[in-house]
């Protein structure tokens, strides 16, 4: 073969060439997505750490895919072996790490559960159910912010998505990454690349799509409310609390057994007093590589095969359905309690109900604060904060016990 031969075939084989032949522009185009995705993570710094963790894993595998399926570095056919095959062998890790590359051997922490759980235990670590406890009425407000979660579940079904696609894209409205992941996982995993970017997204941009429907559902004099302030707990109790959540919820719900039981775990580290070091590990070391290998493999699945299909614009607008429903629930919950409580509860500290923490409990503080600068809502708000953890916990557990 001459000279001229072999670079001719170099050409041919190159991925500039797979660009222009089949599906290959679908991968240029999800290139393109990445770099935005990465744009939006370092330059707006919406999530950046995994939002730049996801767009290079959606970088890498389209860049890759274009070399030819031994170049790739995640392989979304054998993945569908895995799920549909029949055969024992097409349903085992060693069939995906013998066959597959770098991506797919770090998606099994994905697809196994492994690293949704393991957030959940540095989650626990990091949490203060002090709040909580010191105020249990904000459980309900925790609970009123999964209504997004159910209506954007029947929405998903009246736009054509099965049960368990319905149930995976719901949990949007849970703003809780790592349980949407779970959930998808569990139930949807076709779906997991757009359902995990809307999720994480939609977290990212708390600060701009809350205010305005807590400004629309409260009055001035709800906004200016000024809560007393919230008890001292003891040790004891942040003690007994992670115990006796763990027992009634798994008891419950048996489904939530993973996510509550890492959560409540990584909790007692931090509260003992006497697990510093396992507690330091969880909070740092732990969530830092577990964060590494888990947005590098759901950015992977944003193949331009699967990801671009007009499920990926109904996902999207599901998301953000559900988001502000789950807001509007909580806010709605909130003002209820403040009729009850004669003017003692701000209402706004119901749209913290969803599990972004604490990004939504600042949000309603920074709300709160400007209708009334004496105003510290911050606190008050951490309550139904750390309760819409268990919430979607609850509500990933319990769509998943039914569509499991």
């Amino acid at each position: 073969m001459s000279i001229f031969e072999s670079l001719g075939k170099l050409v041919q084989e190159s991925g500039f060439a797979m660009m222009l032949t089949g599906d290959g522009w679908k991968n240029l185009v999800m290139i393109i997505i990445a770099c935005v995705l990465l744009y939006l993570g370092i330059k707006k710094q919406y999530e950046p750490l995994l939002m730049v963790g996801i767009a290079t894993g959606c970088l890498l595998a389209n860049v890759s895919a274009l070399g030819g399926f031994n170049n790739a570095l995640y392989h979304q056919e054998l993945w569908d072996e895995f799920l549909n095959a029949e055969s024992v062998h097409h349903h085992s890790y060693g069939y995906i790490m013998a066959n597959g590359g770098l991506i797919d051997i770090l998606y099994m922490g994905v697809k196994a559960g492994i690293y949704p759980c393991l957030i959940f235990i540095g989650i626990g670590a990091m949490t203060d159910f002090g709040p909580l406890i010191s105020n249990p009425k904000s459980l309900l407000l925790g609970a009123a912010a999964q209504f997004g979660v159910f209506f954007a579940f029947f929405g998903a079904t009246l736009l054509g998505f099965n049960g368990n696609e319905a149930a995976s894209i719901g949990i949007i409205g849970g703003a809780d990454g790592p349980t949407a992941i779970l959930t998808t996982t569990k139930l949807a995993p076709h779906l997991l690349g757009p359902i995990a970017v809307a999720a994480y997204s939609y977290m990212a941009l708390i600060p701009m799509i809350q205010p305005p429907l807590m400004k629309a559902l409260t009055t001035e004099k709800e906004r200016k409310v000024k809560m007393e302030q919230l008890r001292e707990v003891s040790k004891t109790e942040k003690i007994l609390f992670p115990i006796i959540v763990t027992i009634f919820v798994v008891l419950l719900l048996p489904s939530t057994a993973p996510l509550i039981g890492c959560l409540m775990f990584g909790n007692l580290l931090k509260e003992t007093g006497v697990t510093e070091r396992l507690s330091d590990v969880a909070q740092n070391a732990l969530m830092n590589i577990v964060t590494l290998f888990l947005g590098l493999s759901v950015g992977a699945t944003m193949v331009g095969s699967n990801f671009l299909s007009i499920q990926t614009i109904y996902i999207v607008v599901l998301g953000l359905i559900a988001f502000s429903f789950s807001t509007i629930g909580g806010l709605l919950v909130g003002k209820l309690m403040y009729r009850l409580s004669g003017g003692k509860i701000n209402p706004l500290i119901g749209s913290a109900g969803v599990s972004a923490v604490p990004m939504a409990a600042r949000v309603s503080q920074k709300v709160g604060q400007k209708e009334n600068p004496s105003n510290f809502l911050l606190m008050h708000a951490m309550g139904p904060n750390v309760a819409g953890v268990i919430g979607s916990a609850i509500a990933a557990g319990f769509l998943m016990s039914v569509f499991g």
